[in-house]
């Protein structure tokens, strides 16, 4: 098989061929049909992420000292180990980029998004920007995907999907008429954008790039703040003052950090109503320092979104086949597994804050 890979933080992609993947015992190989570029992927290719040890973990047949990137995904199973259902075999799936051991207190309480012995693909183990990617404890990972389901589709449900409507739906409880501030839109941002709107919330979307903003206002937000060079206070007031006629009490009922930026995080607080819920979504660099006393007084919610239980998955992809909910919107481009340049260009762009607006899918 193919794979894209990289040898230290930072470093340049480069396409190899490996041995086929094997599936260890409980596990699966699917035989990839779309995989995500996300900015998670772009944190670990830089050396932001502490699981991400390149050549820790390597698979078989590939270097001790490289890493293969790649956690959101679709395609169809092609093997399965022992103790998977072998009828899996043939059937496409998707995955929560968090694999569940399915027997730890968390898993058992139907909560594998924080399995305290997960593994991930990209990150922990070797992941799908490749022509094939190993599932583990593939009875408790695995998702199934109707044919007619577009694969992009199918692979955003993964990650930026899955953790978007985690956050809305089952942490913040989201409900029809609330207004829900979604700051930065990325691709995760821009999923959010789409839950809430989906929900029927009234939907304020903030980034510094007016292309961003003009993209989720055709995503279903209803007003839009541009961020550059404003404080957060500064960004709050401009959050408020998009709710026409609602005072400066008028905070938003929920906010979300989808890009974990310095500053993010205090412009969401400052933002919310008295009694407001925050989903943060966005990794960070570097942990932030957050004035907690606007949390005490005004009894803020701080909640964290890790993904989503492959129990969880049914209702998502409810949405998806009503079509209330549309991931293929999202995606603005493809590339060939094998154009390890330009898709190294665009992990670039990203580290940096220049990439292009919309989803990167990658097709192998």
């Amino acid at each position: 098989m193919r794979a894209l890979q990289y040898a230290e933080p930072g470093g340049p992609l480069t396409l190899v061929d490996l041995p086929d993947a094997e599936p260890p015992a409980h596990g699966a190989v699917i035989a990839v049909e779309a995989t995500g570029l996300c900015r998670s992927d772009v944190h670990a290719w830089a050396g932001h992420d502490p699981d991400v040890v390149v050549g820790a973990h390597a698979g078989p047949g590939g270097s001790a000292a490289t890493h293969v990137p790649g956690h959101e995904l679709a395609g169809r199973v092609v093997a399965v180990g022992d103790g998977v259902d072998p009828s899996w075999v043939g059937r496409r799936a998707t995955t929560p980029f968090v694999h569940a051991c399915g027997s730890c207190p968390e898993c058992a309480g139907g909560d594998g998004q924080v399995c305290r012995d997960q593994t991930q693909p990209g990150f922990t183990a070797q992941g799908s920007w490749a022509d094939q990617v190993v599932v583990r404890h593939a009875d408790v990972n695995l998702v199934e995907v109707p044919d007619d389901v577009d694969g992009g589709a199918a692979a955003l449900l993964g990650c930026r999907f899955a953790t978007a409507y985690r956050g809305l739906v089952q942490r913040a409880q989201v409900r029809a008429g609330e207004r829900v501030l979604v700051l930065g839109c990325g691709g995760v941002g821009l999923s959010a954008v789409m839950v809430a709107a989906a929900l029927g919330a009234e939907v304020v979307a903030a980034d510094v790039d007016e292309r961003a903003l003009a993209r989720a206002l055709e995503l279903g937000a209803t007003s839009t703040v541009r961020t550059a060079g404003l404080t957060p206070a500064e960004v709050a007031d401009a959050v408020v003052g998009a709710g026409a006629g609602r005072g400066r009490e008028g905070g938003v009922a929920v906010s979300v950090d989808a890009v974990g930026r310095p500053g993010a995080l205090d412009a969401c607080l400052l933002s919310l109503a008295r009694r407001g819920r925050h989903v943060q979504i966005g990794l960070v660099a570097a942990e932030p320092v957050v004035e907690v006393s606007r949390v005490i007084t005004h009894e803020l919610a701080l909640l964290g979104s890790h993904g989503m239980d492959a129990r969880s998955y049914p209702e998502l992809m409810a949405l998806v086949t009503s079509g209330k909910l549309r991931p293929t919107e999202l995606v603005a481009r493809w590339l060939p597994l094998e154009d390890a340049a330009g898709i190294e260009a665009l992990v670039r762009s990203m580290d940096e804050g220049t990439a292009p607006v919309g989803v990167t899918m990658i097709r192998p």
